[in-house]
């Protein structure tokens, strides 16, 4: 089964490691700007929102590229850009629907998450866990736990008022 990056934004602290992990492994320079992940703050809030190409089925980015530089890697089940075949026209990060392409004014070409060929750094370097490499099957699981954890919290919220 396919591994996916999932984020869980409410683990993340916004120490902007992950951002500087990226760099340092993509590009060997410790700087922000070339990261395949960012972080967005939500200022009023107060939350850290980690985020990073989904590496959609139908991926937008891939159909809108005119030269066809972006290509599904069914191997390493990630999209793939082809640099050598980017002409740097930024189609695909007008087209994300997550903001995750980015495109890098002094190299002149667009930035996308590659999952580090199936080791992502981001990962190994979050110690509070805001990014972890996991089956894709399981996102659901996860999601429904935290659902469910939410509705009985509520529920036992509502019990004890009054008393």
């Amino acid at each position: 089964m396919a591994k996916i990056l999932y984020v869980d934004h409410e683990k993340c602290t916004g120490c902007r490691l992950c951002e500087l992990v990226c760099a340092v492994s993509h590009d060997g320079i410790s700087n922000p700007a070339r990261s395949r992940i960012r972080v967005l703050k939500w200022e009023a809030e107060g939350l850290y929102i980690p985020m990073t190409c989904q590496q959609c089925q139908d991926a937008p980015c891939l159909n809108v590229c005119p030269v066809k530089a972006i290509s599904q890697d069914v191997e390493l089940d990630r999209i793939s850009v082809d640099y050598n075949t980017c002409i740097g026209c930024r189609a695909c990060v007008s087209v994300c629907p997550f903001g995750a392409m980015n495109f890098n004014t002094t190299d002149r070409r667009v930035l996308k998450c590659d999952v580090c060929d199936g080791d992502p750094q981001c990962v190994r370097f979050c110690d509070v866990k805001a990014v972890d490499y996991i089956e894709a099957g399981d996102v659901a699981i996860i999601k429904s736990r935290k659902a469910a954890k939410r509705v009985s919290d509520a529920g036992n919220s509502e019990l004890n008022i009054g008393y």
